[in-house]
């Protein structure tokens, strides 16, 4: 059997890539960019109730890096947004169909060659953006800013912009709830089941509220025991209107930062990197 004919012609083609997305842009363009700050979306792979997708903390990761990188950039920064890490650390939540952990050590080995990586093309600003309520980059951070002569900033995206609360018909959510929801239904609404489908995501009341409610005090929840549908926060009450005015917020907070640091000069508080020079 003859093989098919695929026609190709310039007029057909065009070259669309971003020059500040890694995955996509070329060589020459990454060349002409001349990035000095590098974003590292990092999610998650988990259950979001009946309604979002396993990858939704990578979704909103990568659309809101991809927004802000690309804001700065025209606002005079050179960012250059790396491939998204789709997995979190989930380790009280393996219950869950198809949900990945990725343990501290396994991260941080991950997060050590991309920072060695950088440091070696002359990259010394990384942030590493992160959408998974059970990631904790600080101590990692501060390890790896020990061993290696570049600056790392941690940005948990979900916090960027409290004043989205506002928002909300439902504030007592953390996870597949009105915010989250809201986002997706802006983002990715073709990854949305109908919300009547979706559970209330009611959370277990505490019996030891000494633990639960002190301030200062943590202590890590069990998610079958937490949740019976996977999800903390009511999420009936999300519309995509609300999540592109959340989306803008973050987009609003973030992309100041990395024009900043962008734009910094080595010994500018905080941007101090220790390399013995």
């Amino acid at each position: 059997m003859s093989e098919p004919t695929v026609s190709r012609t310039g007029d057909s083609t065009k070259h669309t890539a971003r020059p500040f997305i890694a995955a996509e842009a070329t060589y020459r363009q990454l060349l002409d960019l001349q990035p000095n700050v590098a974003v590292l979306p990092w999610g998650a792979t988990e259950a979001h109730n009946y309604h979002l997708p396993h990858g939704t903390d990578n979704i909103e990761a990568t659309c809101l890096g991809e927004a802000a990188v690309e804001q700065a950039n025209r606002d005079g920064a050179r960012c250059v947004l790396l491939p998204t890490i789709p997995f979190g650390n989930d380790n009280t939540q393996l219950t869950q169909v198809a949900t990945i952990t990725m343990r501290t050590a396994t991260q941080q080995a991950v997060l050590h060659d991309v920072a060695e990586s950088l440091v070696r093309q002359g990259i010394d600003r990384l942030v590493v953006l992160n959408f998974h309520g059970g990631n904790e980059f600080k101590p990692l951070i501060r390890d790896i800013m020990l061993d290696l002569p570049l600056f790392i900033a941690q940005v948990n995206a979900f916090k960027l912009a409290p004043q989205a609360q506002n928002l909300l018909e439902h504030k007592d959510g953390d996870h597949a709830d009105e915010f989250e929801t809201s986002l997706l239904l802006h983002l990715t609404p073709h990854l949305v089941t109908p919300l009547d489908q979706a559970g209330d995501g009611t959370q277990t009341e505490s019996e030891l509220p000494a633990i639960s409610e002190t301030p200062g005090v943590w202590a890590p929840r069990d998610w079958q025991a937490a949740t019976q549908d996977t999800g903390i926060g009511n999420p009936r009450a999300a519309t995509a209107e609300k999540g592109a005015q959340i989306f803008a917020m973050l987009i609003d907070a973030l992309t100041p930062v990395l024009v900043q640091l962008s734009n910094a000069q080595r010994g500018q508080f905080p941007f101090v990197i220790q390399d013995g020079n």
